[in-house]
């Protein structure tokens, strides 16, 4: 019923046939599309350390690149959503992603350490349409009950971006030097602006021609900042995503730096630890619809502050060795695997009619505390691991405190 109406929908807006939602094919493209986050953190990550030399500039400044591109991903996120709800989801995706080519272009013709940090925020400006559209494609597509199974495949999926990103990005690293990596960015956004283009149309059957006034916008902003549920799931994707996040602003540093591994090793070690989120995930698409929701958080949130903790004390007791950051790592990204699906769904799934502004809002306040702990992790950086998995362990902690807290509380 869902399809025949988005079918119908389609041919009433555009006389044209569409890629059958819920195939094959277009499952790939939404999860291209959600990992447009990913690429952007993950493939130049084997670059840090050769363009604080190649700049001349400070860890933290390097690390900026990483923390503004968070920054300006969450603020654009509250315009994308709305957006999205007013005008269709379809048109402003097409917009994004054109936006994210051309600074990705800018990106690798950047000169100095200040040109790329400004090209890393148009970056951000023009990706975070990806994950903020395509989660609200699936809430269009799928409805609440399916869309955490489908948010967990597509994160399976998802998972082989910052799984490969790293290491094709050492290697591209060592042959090309830390340009490359943005060259094949801006390649991958104009190959998806053509795929968009053709193949992916309108879904959004509750188009909201008051979404975007101001009254409107500062109203559906405030009650869903006011919905208990919504602030308990947003707040645990929260901490697992910052986690993640402080691995991803310190590992490079972490481990060609302090532990002397080549880059394209790096990725390897990299890729080892998105192997826990990919576990993650498989485990929250097979189980998530039978054991519900709440279950597969609570057991998420458990793995979250036990990787944190393991972590912690193994860096401290053992310093300077590569098992003792990637092993504890593996148990956190499990939790992040578990909880992100189920937390996104959690949030989106009650607001049909405005699933582009709470996804937006979501991805908001995601991005915004990790861009916060990713720039501590920079200034607290002491040439060893530590302050890096204090981070961690603290986010950790957050999960755990935010489910016992806040989402059991409402559960009962």
């Amino acid at each position: 019923m869902k399809e025949r109406q988005l079918i119908s929908l389609h041919l009433k807006l555009t006389g044209g046939p569409m890629l059958r939602p819920g195939s094959l094919f277009f499952t790939v493209i939404l999860t291209a599309l959600v990992a447009f986050g990913p690429l952007s953190t993950d493939m130049y990550l084997p670059s840090l350390p050769a363009m604080k030399k190649e700049f001349g500039a400070s860890v933290s400044d390097v690390q900026l690149t990483l923390s503004i591109f968070l920054a300006g991903f969450a603020v654009s996120q509250l315009l994308y959503g709305p957006l999205s709800d007013r005008f269709g989801r379809r048109p402003i995706l097409l917009f994004g992603i054109t936006i994210y080519g051309f600074a990705s272009v800018a990106c690798f013709l950047s000169q100095t350490i200040e040109m790329l940090i400004i090209s890393r925020f148009f970056q951000a400006f023009g990706a975070c349409s990806g994950p903020v559209l395509g989660r609200a494609i699936v809430r269009d597509v799928y409805g609440q009950e399916r869309a955490a199974q489908v948010l967990a495949y597509m994160g399976s999926a998802m998972a082989l971006a910052p799984a490969f990103a790293p290491l094709f990005g050492g290697y591209l690293q060592v042959w090309f030097g830390w340009q490359a990596s943005f060259v094949f960015l801006a390649v991958f956004a104009f190959v998806l602006v053509g795929l968009v283009g053709v193949l992916i149309q309108e879904t959004n059957s509750h188009i909201n021609p008051y979404a975007m006034q101001p009254g409107k916008l500062a109203g559906n902003y405030a009650a869903l900042l006011k919905h208990r549920g919504f602030m308990g799931y947003v707040l645990l994707n929260s901490c697992v995503f910052s986690g993640l996040f402080a691995f991803i602003s310190g590992s490079s540093f972490v481990f060609i730096d302090v532990f002397g591994l080549e880059p394209n090793l790096y990725g390897v070690c990299f890729g080892i630890v998105v192997c826990g989120y990919i576990t993650g995930t498989l485990i929250a698409g097979r189980y998530s619809r039978k054991f519900g929701s709440e279950t597969m958080l609570r057991y998420g949130s458990f793995l979250s502050i036990l990787g944190g903790c393991l972590l912690f004390g193994v860096v401290w007791a053992v310093p300077g060795h590569v098992a003792s950051v990637v092993a504890p790592m593996f148990v956190f990204m499990i939790s992040v695997g578990v909880v992100m699906p189920n937390s996104m769904a959690g949030a989106i799934g009650p607001f049909p009619k405005m699933a582009g502004a709470a996804s937006a809002l979501m991805g908001f306040i995601q991005m915004a505390i990790a861009a916060i702990i990713g720039a501590g992790v920079g200034m607290m950086h002491d040439g060893t691991a530590r302050p890096m998995t204090v981070a961690i362990a603290l986010m950790g902690a957050g999960a755990f405190l935010t489910y016992a807290l806040i989402i059991r509380r409402k559960a009962d």
